[in-house]
């Protein structure tokens, strides 16, 4: 069975992004916002744990889990091909 490429690609943007959004209130939540410059900050530039940098993080998020997923879809379609 193949996997659908953009319903799959959408699926991972989804979850990367509302995983990282929730990630960062829950940090704020309980230990504060910070302007320090994460690890993450520094792979998706304006990310802070901040207000403004969860919805900066959530959309560099929803970008790069779309172009995994599609990534990641178009190689298990290419070895389920070749394989069966």
């Amino acid at each position: 069975m193949l996997l659908n490429v953009k319903v799959f690609a959408l699926a991972c943007g989804a979850a990367w992004g509302l995983g990282l959004f929730i990630f960062t209130w829950w940090i704020i939540i309980f230990e504060g916002a910070t302007k320090e410059t994460t690890l993450i900050g520094k792979v998706y530039r304006g990310y802070s744990i901040s207000p403004i940098g969860s919805f900066i993080g959530l959309i560099w998020a929803f970008i790069d889990g779309i172009i995994g997923g599609a990534v990641i879809a178009l190689f298990y379609n290419f070895i389920i091909t070749k394989v069966t």
